[in-house]
């Protein structure tokens, strides 16, 4: 169904901040100086706790027995990652670490986490290539203004802030370009795919209604981002629900491993949980020993509701103050070790934020509904169709338009009815209904999207948009005044069992993306053949 282009207003926890704000300061004050370049990736464990060389030692003539390529780190499926990229990355992460008073980790740790997660980045941009997914400089040059806009300064001061802060402006450009394009994967990918029943919608309701304090709504901000997850400047009001800002040491569990390594890795995890229970700082040990994406962000996963983060979290930290941490979580991804780094309700003081969002929030025919009002909510809905068309390595943008604005130029001349063209070149799950996508509530569906269908009156078709899910034709059918406070109850409840449900999908996803592909860790297999000679 085309519901699935909802946007379900999602912010990624590894978001580029530039200021520490108020409200929430120990939470943000570690997620907004850091860069996050791993744009929601999981980053390949260290199962077994092996930390590679420095790569000044893997520069170096290998052991005899087996012959290494001088300067390469690893190959990635056709695509190598060299030894002064792995390097400087390693450097610039470095110096990010120390920006943030986070201790480094010694040189072969550092740069074993640094790989992993350059290996993870190759493996996503490879299946964005796959499946047609591109960023183009246009498009970042529209999350920069966005970005800028928000913060209520120019893209100067933007720029000025970031080379202040020690990273340069193409650096910020790449990471802007690589979250912009895991966003667009992962909707592709894996949002479609999750299916929130009405039946899961009643029972989430029908809680809420008995403990209405866990599932309160913040105050509507100016603003609304493009996903639901907070970010600083969107906090709750006081009035607003509990806010936990979190962070994670991760311990891999390797699908099929056998029960000695089992228990290996779990003597792994409750090492960790000793050393965090005690007082060691655990940022440094995210940074350190941590297989999950964060790690290089000290663990720092992002602030939400408490009922937005998955369920296993909800139970590990609902009786947690700000500083403690959990016992040991075991889920199928491997143990978990979770932190509050801070909980609160109230409202933080504005603060630069420099993320890269979805396009801006669209326009809408109708003021969007209050929260928290009571009475009815009166909005207008949409109803329409569309047609979808993907992209992929035979389908790229160009061709997906053209082809769109061949479909158009049939329809406005009147030689087809729209809903025969749906049925034949939709490659959305509605075609068979003619791309009928029912009537649509404000926010319900991406910001380009509904931006597109915002502008067109009744019967008219619109010129092919983009968003992240391909190509689109909309009809608009009609409008109506409608009371949506029930429909805009139960679209958040769904947002919120979605958002439980979106990320551990992604990075189970993303899992087995790596599995897939050829990874040929060059320092990893030195380092085991230097300690077999030993």
């Amino acid at each position: 169904m085309m519901r699935r282009l909802h946007s379900l207003r999602r912010l990624s926890g590894n978001a580029l901040l530039l200021a520490v704000c108020a409200g929430l300061p120990a939470a943000y004050a570690a997620e907004q100086n850091g860069k996050g370049s791993n744009n929601g990736a999981k980053a390949a464990s260290a199962q077994n706790g092996a930390k590679a060389p420095s790569a000044q030692k893997n520069a170096a003539p290998a052991p005899q027995g087996e012959q290494f390529v001088d300067g390469i780190a690893a190959v990635v499926d056709k695509d190598v990652i060299t030894l002064r990229e792995l390097r400087d990355a390693s450097q610039r992460i470095a110096g990010e670490l120390k920006s943030r008073g986070i201790q480094v980790p010694d040189d072969q740790t550092l740069q074993h986490q640094v790989l992993q997660r350059l290996i993870m980045e190759r493996v996503q941009r490879h299946e964005a290539d796959r499946m047609g997914i591109r960023v183009e400089e246009a498009q970042v040059d529209q999350a920069i203004q966005t970005i800028a806009g928000r913060n209520k300064i120019s893209v100067d001061q933007l720029r000025q802030e970031l080379e202040k802060s020690g990273t340069t402006w193409d650096a910020y450009r790449k990471s802007l370009r690589d979250e912009i394009r895991t966003d667009r994967l992962r909707q592709r990918a894996v949002d479609s795919t999750i299916v929130i029943s009405d039946a899961e919608v009643d029972a989430f309701l029908k809680d809420q209604r008995r403990n209405p304090a866990f599932g309160a709504e913040p105050a509507p901000q100016p603003q609304p981002q493009a996903r639901p997850e907070p970010a600083p400047e969107q906090a709750a009001a006081p009035a607003g629900p509990m806010l936990y800002a979190l962070a994670q040491i991760l311990v891999r569990v390797p699908e099929g491993s056998s029960p000695e390594q089992l228990a290996a890795l779990r003597k792994k995890a409750e090492g960790l949980l000793a050393q965090a229970k005690r007082g060691d700082d655990f940022a440094s040990l995210a940074a350190a020993a941590s297989d999950g994406p964060e790690a290089l962000q000290g663990g720092v996963m992002g602030v939400r509701p408490l009922d937005g983060w998955p369920d296993l979290f909800v139970k590990a930290v609902g009786g947690l103050q700000k500083g403690q941490v959990s016992s040991l979580i075991q889920s199928g991804n491997g143990f978990h070790i979770i932190k509050v780094m801070d909980r609160g309700s109230a409202q933080p003081a504005p603060s630069r934020t420099a993320r890269a969002p979805a396009p801006a929030p669209a326009p809408q025919p109708a003021a969007r509904p209050q929260q928290a009002q009571q009475g009815p909510v009166e909005v207008v809905q949409t109803r329409a169709r569309h047609i979808l068309i993907k992209t992929s390595t035979v389908m790229s943008d160009d061709l997906a338009r053209q082809r769109l604005e061949q479909v158009r130029q049939r329809l406005v001349s009147g030689g087809a009815k729209f809903e025969d063209m749906a049925r034949q070149y939709s490659q959305d799950a509605t075609a068979p209904q003619g791309g009928e996508l029912g009537w649509l509530n404000p926010g319900e569906t991406v910001p380009p999207f509904e931006a597109a269908m915002n502008a067109l009156q009744p019967g008219e078709i619109s010129q092919p948009v983009q968003s992240p899910f391909g190509w689109h034709l909309i009809q608009v059918e009609e409008r109506r005044q409608h009371d949506a406070s029930d429909d805009v109850a139960r679209m958040k409840a769904r947002q919120v069992l979605f958002e439980r449900r979106a990320q551990p999908a992604f990075e189970d996803w993303l899992d087995q993306l790596r599995a897939q592909a050829y990874v040929d860790n060059r320092l990893e297999k030195q380092q085991k053949i230097q300690q077999n000679n030993r």
